[in-house]
């Protein structure tokens, strides 16, 4: 999350070995912005198995405009500073299910 105070990105939280995706959902506040990182098991038809990194920016509708500001001038700098190709934004968590994160990771 971005700290209001200071501007500086911090980690929230680290969640490992996540079964599904509605525990990073329950994680998630529904009213505040917040960049995700996620590494997400795929299978492929083939039998093989990845773990592609991706960057979620997560930007409620009912965020304050100051906040969603804030996150928004700063998520482009993480996103080059960790590198990522994958990158994804959602304004709503009901939109986020393993259906959802699958598909879009094997693009």
């Amino acid at each position: 999350k971005v700290d209001q105070q200071t501007s500086q990105i911090i980690l929230d939280e680290e969640l490992e070995d996540l079964e599904d995706i509605d525990e990073l959902k329950d994680s998630v506040s529904e009213t505040q912005p917040r960049y995700i990182l996620i590494s997400w098991k795929i299978t492929h038809g083939d039998g093989r198995i990845s773990f592609p990194m991706a960057f979620i920016f997560f930007t409620p509708r009912d965020c304050k405009p100051q906040l969603q500001m804030m996150y928004a001038g700063s998520h482009n700098y993480l996103i080059k500073e960790c590198d990522l190709t994958k990158v994804f934004q959602i304004r709503d968590l009901e939109e986020l299910d393993d259906e959802w994160i699958t598909n879009h990771l094997v693009k």
